[in-house]
């Protein structure tokens, strides 16, 4: 019989590809995450791991395990849902991960839905970088995430996760309102206010310059939305913010609305859409959503 934490481990080792990264995940020593894995071998009957030196990677049997891995992994999720559906409603700790930008403009009004429609819920708040979620679903340390990608940089769907559409922003172009063109190909000779490099927000701005036909001059690097839009009125340079951010924008800032887009989604653990407290979560986030994109706000 094979044991579900080990197959978790395995689930684990797939995604984040180090034994060391498991192990941090896990909070437990590298040793113990071998040996469990060694012993999961055992179980299986077969190598499902090759090591090379210090690596290891997932044989052909491995990668079919951790296919199966899922489907189990997603079952127990549906039946901790359907334990938690016997009780007479939402109850218990909720922990959500989210952006700032949403924080400001969606989260308060979803909370006080909540704490007014399932008092019993204790609802918990993580500021979290869209990356960091998939990774917090998984080692159980969120419950509901917000995540994020771009019409010019789609995300990769992970197998694990579910999730559902939340909301779809306009990206705008800001610029000095003294100096404002409204035109990105115009910008080319102009400084940029560039996100981290590595980060997505970094690779959206890239792209759109480059389909424009030119690389951005970064001169400075910022990833709060609302210090882009203050260097932006103070004359530094352009950048791109999403709708949410725009929202926000200073006196100063020209806005030129683009083509591109940024959705915004919901997603919890696979198997987890009929959990009582993970459905009254995401229900009162789409509405708020959906009301936020009714309103005109942003």
């Amino acid at each position: 019989m094979l044991d579900v934490r080990r197959l978790r481990l395995l689930h684990d080792l797939n995604r984040l590809g180090t034994i060391a990264a498991v192990a941090e995940a896990r909070a437990y020593t590298p040793s113990a995450v071998s040996q469990q894995l060694a012993v999961l071998e055992r179980e299986a009957g077969v190598a499902l791991l090759e090591r090379t030196g210090r690596s290891v990677a997932l044989t052909p049997a491995g990668r079919v395990l951790v296919r199966h891995a899922e489907t189990v992994l997603g079952a127990l999720e549906e039946a901790t849902a359907a334990v938690a559906a016997v009780r007479t409603g939402p109850a218990g700790p909720v922990r959500i991960g989210a952006f700032p930008s949403a924080m400001r403009a969606l989260l308060p009004r979803a909370l006080v839905m909540l704490g007014r429609q399932h008092p019993a819920l204790e609802l918990t708040l993580i500021e979290l970088d869209p990356a960091a979620v998939p990774a917090a679903l998984h080692d159980r340390s969120l419950d509901v995430g917000l995540l994020h990608d771009y019409d010019v940089v789609p995300a990769e769907v992970d197998p694990a996760l579910d999730w559902v559409p939340a909301l779809q922003e306009k990206v705008f172009l800001a610029e000095p309102s003294t100096t404002a063109t409204g035109d990105v190909a115009a910008t080319a000779t102009t400084d940029w206010i560039l996100a981290t490099p590595g980060t997505l927000c970094h690779e959206v701005m890239i792209r759109v310059c480059r389909a424009a036909g030119f690389a951005p001059r970064g001169r400075h690097h910022a990833d709060d939305f609302a210090a882009i839009l203050a260097l932006v009125a103070a004359g530094q340079g352009v950048a791109l913010v999403p709708e949410l951010a725009a929202a926000s924008a200073p006196t100063g800032v020209h806005l030129t609305a683009l083509d591109s887009r940024r959705r915004t989604r919901i997603a919890f653990r696979r198997g987890a859409a009929s959990h009582p407290a993970v459905a009254a979560v995401v229900t009162a986030l789409t509405v708020i959503a959906r009301e936020h994109a009714m309103s005109g706000e942003g």
